[in-house]
């Protein structure tokens, strides 16, 4: 082909595990475990048993040391041709999406034809380290030639170097949970708890009604056990989501559990080739991923920012697009808060706080009846790294079962990130 040349790039499938809340149905097993089971279904479904494809890539935010190599340990669990290779990346919340863009690159620049990208997290299989003192005394102690050395080393730890350290949920930055920094936003941009809670309750029933409808039926691969998202609540009421407390600020917070995602495990997947892999294959092009686009933005003196990078992700997507944000026949935001998503289409529609931000222009309000019209995060809740993969088969399977349109994707990080993603069909 002509290295000049941009190839088109195609969504042609996707699968996931069921979401479970930490702790619960996964509890007993890893991100290896999880990514494994999430690609077989997808190498089921497809028929890719014993292929050999471009690369596949993914990654999880939190990892044990045995998952340095984790998506190409968990491709040499399926029946995938071993020679596929596959290699882990890691950005936060934004891992999944990430992970598609660069696969997606790499075909349209025509370096494969076709590839997987992925995500996986587990919580409940959460890394635990030892105090940095206990951790010099271990390699000091292997490190002694005799017993008696060994021994002498030990006698210097005192009991609280025993301590465990837990991997703490905050920005590193600032000391703030993503929760935290999400109380500052609600407060700074007045998102009341009350739009909140019906936000929270929209995605529940939008999901619920999905299920009901068989939407989901041909995206999940049951496991473990479970065969549906045990974080989605089909008999919620906004009478019941006002009676929760506050979950980060106890005192004036307007955050809770139920308008908030909990800790989650889980996995997803979605195929991704070129058009002529596509038909060779006899697989259907369900979507075309056209514009894909990366930001960040400072969130360490304006701590209402942390998870308003996708903003800017956006506008600049537009602007290389040469489309309106009205443009698009389905919105998918991921909903990390109920308070982030409020706050970014509050900032879209004035040009007062779209100035105070920072963009070049105001982009205007959307029909929020094309808004994470399956639901999202808040019912589905969210594995960090898997929350790409879901959203983005979600959109691909609305823009086919339409037959033709134009969708939107975004989904913001910790750290201060965020990417964004055009699919069309």
């Amino acid at each position: 082909m002509n290295p000049n040349t941009i190839r088109k790039v195609a969504i042609v499938g996707y699968n996931r595990i069921p979401f479970a809340r930490a702790n619960t149905a996964y509890a007993n097993v890893g991100n290896q475990e999880m990514m494994t089971a999430a690609l077989n279904g997808l190498i089921d479904k497809y028929n890719l048993k014993g292929k050999l494809l471009g690369e596949v890539a993914g990654g999880a935010v939190i990892k044990h040391t045995y998952d340095n190599n984790l998506i190409r340990e968990c491709v040499m669990k399926t029946s995938l041709d071993p020679a596929t290779p596959a290699c882990d990346l890691q950005q936060a919340c934004d891992t999944g999406i990430e992970s598609a863009v660069y696969i997606a690159n790499k075909i349209a620049l025509g370096q494969i034809e076709s590839g997987i990208a992925g995500g996986v997290d587990s919580i409940s299989d959460m890394p635990i380290a030892v105090s940095e003192k206990l951790r010099k005394i271990l390699l000091e102690a292997r490190q002694a030639k005799s017993l008696g050395g060994k021994i002498k080393t030990f006698l210097k730890l005192r009991p609280k170097d025993l301590s465990p350290l837990v991997p703490k949920n905050e920005e590193s930055q600032t000391g703030l949970s993503m929760g935290g920094h999400t109380e500052i936003t609600a407060k700074h941009y007045k998102i009341s708890r009350e739009d909140q809670d019906e936000f929270a309750l929209k995605s529940h029933l939008n999901m619920a009604k999905a299920y009901d409808e068989g939407f989901f039926d041909d995206m999940i691969t049951p496991f473990n056990g479970l065969e549906k998202d045990n974080n989605l609540r089909k008999d919620s009421t906004i009478e019941k989501l006002a009676k929760l407390k506050p979950a980060f600020d106890k005192v004036n917070g307007t955050l809770t559990a139920g308008n908030s995602t909990p800790l989650t495990d889980g996995a997803s997947c979605v195929l991704l080739a070129s058009e002529e892999w596509a038909k060779e294959n006899g697989l259907p092009i369900l979507a075309y991923i056209t514009f894909a686009e990366i930001a960040a933005i400072e969130y360490v003196k304006n701590q209402q920012n942390l998870l308003l990078a996708p903003l800017f992700a956006v506008s600049r997507m537009l602007e290389k697009a040469g489309l309106n944000l009205q443009d698009f026949d389905y919105y998918e935001i991921h909903e990390a808060f109920a308070a982030q998503v409020l706050a970014t289409l509050k900032i879209w529609e004035s040009s007062e706080l779209s100035e105070s931000i920072g963009l070049k222009k105001t982009l205007g309000a959307i029909d929020r009846e094309k808004l994470n019209v399956k639901g999202s995060s808040l019912a589905a809740a969210h594995p960090f790294a898997a929350t790409g993969g879901r959203i983005i088969g979600v959109m691909a399977k609305l823009l086919n079962e339409k037959g033709s349109g134009r969708g939107l994707v975004s989904i913001c990080a910790a750290g201060g990130q965020g990417v964004t993603m055009i699919i069309e069909k």
